[in-house]
C-alpha cells in the first residue's frame, strides 16, 4: 500500500508492474506533433497530453523503460529526453528545445536531479499542464541539490561517489561524479534485481559536481500543479527532505517504500501518478 497525500487530505491507494533513451518511439508524428487520444466529446476525440520524461544523475533515458511501456499501453505519447547533467540552467535550456518541438499540452516528469531541470524548464511555459516529481528535487530559487540533500540527515551518497577529475578545453579542471559500481545497487537501486542493477551501474551517466552546487533561479512548481512520488527507502535524497519539498510545493504526494530507482522498481505506480496528473489538468 502507498499513502497519497494532497494538501491536508490523505487518501490510501495501491499500485505496482512495467523502451528507450532519447526520443521514445511513436512520440512524434513526422510533423512533430503528439499522437494519442483521451476519450471523446462532442468535438470528437480529445488528444492526450505528451508525457516528457527527464532522467536524473547516474541514470539515462532507459531508466524510464517500464514507465514508457505502461504509458504507451494506455495511449499516451511519450518522449524520454536526454539530460546532459551539466547544470540546471544549461540542462533546462536543452530540455526546452524538446518542449518547443512537442506540440500541444505536456506533462513534465523529472527524476532526482531531473526535478531541478523541469522546475526551470517549465517556467512560463503555458503548455506544461502538470509537473510530476519522482524521488526528485523541488528547489526554490537560491537552493542547490547539494544544499537540499544535506538539509536533513539520511543520505549516504557522498561515501558512495567515485569522482573523476579532467581537464576542459579551456585548461581548467572539472569533476564528474559516478556511483562506485560495487555499491551502486545498495545506494541507488536496492529493490531492483541484481542483474538489472549491474547493467544500470555499468551504463550510468555521470553528473558534473558543479551541477549539484548550482543554485536554482526559478521554481515552476509555484504556478503549475504538481505531483510528487516520495521514496521512503531512498539513500540519495532523505525522505525527510522529500517530504519537506513536497509539502512546501503543495504537491499531491504519493509515498512508497522504494529505493531511489522507483521508476525501475515500480514503473506501473509511477505511470499511474503521471496519468492521474494528466487527467486532472488536461481537459
Amino acid at each position: 500500500m502507498v499513502s497519497i497525500r494532497g494538501g491536508r487530505k490523505r487518501v490510501v491507494t495501491g499500485v505496482v508492474s512495467a523502451l528507450t533513451a532519447g526520443l521514445a518511439l511513436g512520440a512524434f508524428t513526422l510533423g512533430g506533433t503528439a499522437e494519442g487520444t483521451a476519450g471523446t466529446g462532442e468535438a470528437g476525440p480529445r488528444p492526450r497530453p505528451t508525457v516528457v520524461l527527464e532522467h536524473g544523475a547516474f541514470a539515462d533515458g532507459s531508466s524510464w523503460n517500464g514507465v514508457i511501456a505502461a504509458l504507451r499501453a494506455d495511449g499516451y505519447p511519450v518522449v524520454a529526453a536526454a539530460n546532459p547533467l551539466r547544470g540546471p540552467a544549461s540542462d533546462a535550456a536543452a530540455l526546452r528545445t524538446v518542449l518547443d518541438h512537442v506540440k500541444g499540452p505536456k506533462i513534465l516528469v523529472g527524476h532526482s536531479y531531473g526535478g531541478n531541470v523541469i522546475s526551470a524548464a517549465a517556467t512560463d511555459n503555458s503548455q506544461v499542464k502538470a509537473l510530476v516529481y519522482v524521488a526528485a528535487f523541488l528547489p526554490a530559487p537560491g537552493e542547490s541539490a547539494l544544499e537540499l540533500t544535506g538539509k536533513y540527515p539520511g543520505s549516504t551518497l557522498p561515501d558512495a561517489l567515485d569522482p573523476v577529475t579532467y581537464t576542459q578545453a579551456d585548461g581548467t579542471t572539472a569533476t564528474d561524479l559516478y556511483i562506485r559500481q560495487d555499491t551502486f545497487r545498495h545506494q541507488f537501486a536496492a529493490d531492483v534485481p541484481a542483474d538489472r542493477a549491474a547493467l544500470m551501474a555499468a551504463a550510468q551517466r555521470p553528473i558534473a559536481q558543479s551541477a549539484l552546487e548550482e543554485k536554482a533561479t526559478s521554481a515552476a512548481w509555484r504556478t503549475i500543479p504538481s505531483w510528487d512520488i516520495v521514496t521512503t527507502r531512498d539513500l540519495n535524497i532523505p525522505v525527510a527532505v522529500q517530504r519537506y519539498m513536497a509539502e512546501r510545493a503543495h504537491a499531491r504526494t504519493t509515498e512508497v517504500a522504494a529505493s531511489h530507482s522507483v521508476a525501475v522498481s515500480h514503473p506501473r505506480l509511477v505511470a499511474d501518478v503521471i496519468e492521474r496528473a494528466a487527467r486532472a489538468t488536461v481537459r
